[in-house]
């Protein structure tokens, strides 16, 4: 067969991190950088005899090129089968779908979340393994020491790849099938929810607007939205994915859907907003008057009311929230009578819960949601499950957020960057932290004492794996919390995240927090030392 051999010299700075390989776009173009971490992937994971891989990504500048790299080096490698979404593109959890309907060996997700992209942007690679879900830390860690150790990478050269093509081609001895990269995911989402009841709600004089952000959920929303749930066209804006993202930041945050937020606000707002990311695994809830729903409350609501919603009508055998997201879960946990874990950071964490049925729901502070029908956070589900409660409880966004609150209490919060910052100072300024930590209970920051302080440490209770340093929280009185954490998904240099969170009772909880998380920045900014330490006198970005 014609398979090419290419020499390599290893690179030094192919670790991933909590979501795969993320570099700048010039990087991975450099001559050999792609083809030398897919091949330590080929290797960490060898295909079995058969064995299947799913490839497809988020339609950002270079992924069909890199697309037809991992396919050709897959078959190379002795992959039986490919199935790559047309126009390589293909949604995070639409690939965590195919990989656990089709029983796939992995899926190679060639996308850098919400990061930009372009060719000044950023580009990565993930790998999910059988269960759909993204590579463990043992697996992680295997490809990182593979990928120091490589002298070379093979591609097969035959055979002529069309992705635009639907059907099937051989490509040395593995069959390449173009595949539509909607339909099954839409399938999915119509069994898992009241397709009835929502389309009734859209029918009924409800307005809705959705933000694909030019990013790879524009097609599902559309087939979804418009298609099969009956709204207008044009419910679904900035719905063509483009390999810059239009020139915007595939994030979804309020700075970056203004014509989003613009919909949702003034006299003639819409009634639900919401938007998504670069791969399609992140959501934004919007209400009327650009009221946004914090991460942390729709993992508390979702998990409150999931028996309105066909798949969990049976309720939920627990939740997870990563270890910097708000609180707002355990307190709902604790009142179903369920489980309800703190992991660290990354998907990958809540995956052998999932497995175990120790979970049904679960989420993270930087809007992601997801549940056990796939094992990646999923944005568009988080969607159609909020049109469900809408349609269930006959209620608002505002409405369903503040009945949460009188039954619950609200746990405010905020998350304060960091960026840009130089890795050896960020390392330090956490080890500064962790050097104070044995030391810091009763202490007085302004108007709080501390209760407590610790370095995160996790050992996954089903299979005793675990992670150390995860995070320095500071627990405080009255009931409030900070969290340090330096990020891993960026492509370059150091982003602290500092988060804060403080809980205001049911009958404070339509209170204006801005003076209690005031204050809880400043006792972070004097706990941590940031201006001194890091030379910063504010944050770059505030969300929340």
């Amino acid at each position: 067969m014609p398979i090419a051999v290419h020499a390599v010299t290893p690179f030094d700075d192919q670790k991933p991190g909590t979501s795969g390989l993320r570099k700048s776009t010039r990087r991975f173009r450099e001559p050999g950088y792609l083809p030398a971490y897919v091949q330590a992937i080929l290797d960490g994971d060898p295909p079995a005899p058969g064995a299947t891989l799913i490839v497809g990504g988020d339609g950002r500048f270079f992924g069909r090129e890199a697309a037809e790299t991992v396919i050709r080096m897959a078959a190379a490698a002795g992959y039986a089968r490919v199935r790559v979404g047309q126009g390589a593109l293909l949604s995070t959890p639409a690939a965590s779908h195919l990989v656990r309907m089709g029983g796939a060996q992995g899926a190679v997700i060639l996308s850098a979340s919400h990061n930009p992209g372009g060719p000044d942007g950023d580009f990565g690679v993930k790998y999910n393994t059988a269960s759909g879900g993204p590579a463990p830390e043992a697996l992680t860690e295997a490809v990182f020491a593979r990928s120091k150790a490589l002298t070379e990478w093979r591609v097969e050269t035959a055979g002529a790849l069309d992705l635009d093509r639907l059907g099937e081609v051989r490509i040395g001895d593995c069959i390449v099938e173009v595949i539509d990269p909607v339909a099954d995911y839409a399938d999915l989402m119509e069994s898992l929810f009241d397709f009835p009841g929502i389309r009734r709600l859209l029918a009924s004089g409800f307005r809705m607007r959705f933000d694909a952000m030019h990013a790879v959920t524009g097609p599902y929303a559309t087939e979804l939205f418009e298609r099969r749930l009956g709204a207008p066209k044009g419910t679904v804006i900035n719905a063509t994915p483009l390999p810059d993202f239009g020139g915007g930041h595939p994030d979804p945050h309020p700075d970056h859907a203004p014509e989003l937020m613009a919909a949702m606000t003034g006299p003639d707002a819409l009634d639900f907003g919401a938007a998504s990311d670069g791969d399609g695994d992140r959501n934004m809830i919007v209400g009327p008057g650009g009221f946004v729903v914090s991460p942390g409350d729709s993992l508390a609501i979702l998990t409150a009311l999931a028996d309105r919603v066909p798949a969990y009508a049976g309720g939920v055998a627990g939740v997870a929230r990563s270890m910097p997201t708000a609180r707002a879960a355990d307190r709902v946990a604790r009142a179903l009578g369920v489980d309800c874990f703190e992991t660290p950071t990354g998907w990958k964490w809540f995956v052998s819960l999932m497995d175990a049925g120790r979970i049904t729901l679960c989420g993270e502070e930087s809007f992601g949601t997801g549940s056990t029908h796939v094992r990646e956070k999923d944005g568009l589900w988080a969607v159609l499950f909020w049109l469900n409660l809408l349609a269930a409880e006959g209620a608002g966004v505002r409405d369903l957020v503040q009945g949460h609150w009188a039954r619950f209490g609200r746990d405010a919060y905020r998350r304060e960057d960091y960026e840009g910052l130089e890795t050896g100072p960020a390392e330090a300024f956490m080890a500064s932290l962790r050097g104070r930590l044995d030391g810091a209970a009763g202490a007085a920051l302004g108007p709080f004492s501390v209760v407590s302080a610790d370095d995160f440490a996790y050992v996954d209770p089903v299979d005793g794996s675990g992670a150390a340093a995860q995070g320095v929280r500071v627990l405080l009185t009255p009931d409030a919390r900070i969290t340090f954490r330096l990020s891993g998904t960026g492509s370059s240099g150091a982003t602290l995240r500092v988060y804060l969170e403080t809980y205001l009772p049911p009958d404070r909880a339509d209170a204006d927090p801005t003076a209690d998380l005031d204050a809880l920045s400043a006792a972070s900014r004097e706990f941590g030392d940031v201006g001194g330490l890091l030379d910063r006198q504010a944050p770059s970005v505030v969300t929340g």
